[in-house]
């Protein structure tokens, strides 16, 4: 095989606050891997692994002699697409009283779904979203969009 394959198969979080980061993963309900801890833990979500990692252990592997981020917006948002439009507001208040921050209520969207966005007690931002042009495999994992 040459190249890079065309997936994506892990999503690592730098946390400041690890255990409180996987208290609000596993309070939204999300399934953890055995093994997981305060030191390491990941979530298997539709075929991709979310895992929170302590921030400078990870800063020391993946960005060495880069201070390390000052907690801002990093300029990138996760997204969890739902079944239904209804999906979003449901799992809207789901996150909320999870602990989640409220960044923006569900809205229709210009481009015909609807979505919100939430922010994890580190801030990392998530949309919720429904887009009628998203098809689901029995996992949950995202197999045509458009």
């Amino acid at each position: 095989m040459s190249g890079v394959p065309s997936r994506l198969s892990a999503v690592t979080l730098g946390a400041r606050d690890l255990g409180a980061l996987r208290s609000f993963y596993r309070a939204l309900g999300w399934p953890e891997l055995r093994g997981s801890d305060d030191r390491w833990a990941a979530f298997l979500l539709g075929g991709v692994l979310l895992a929170l990692y302590p921030l400078h252990d990870l800063a020391a592997e993946a960005a060495p002699n880069v201070p390390e981020p000052s907690g801002g917006w990093s300029g990138i948002t996760l997204a969890c697409n739902v079944d239904t439009r209804e999906a979003v507001d449901a799992a809207f208040a789901t996150a909320v009283a999870a602990g989640a921050a409220v960044v923006a209520e569900p809205t229709d969207r210009p481009w015909g779904g609807r979505s919100a966005y939430i922010a994890d007690p580190e801030g990392t931002r998530w949309e919720i979203a429904w887009a009628r042009t998203a098809v689901f495999d029995e996992r949950g994992a995202l197999v045509s969009f458009g």
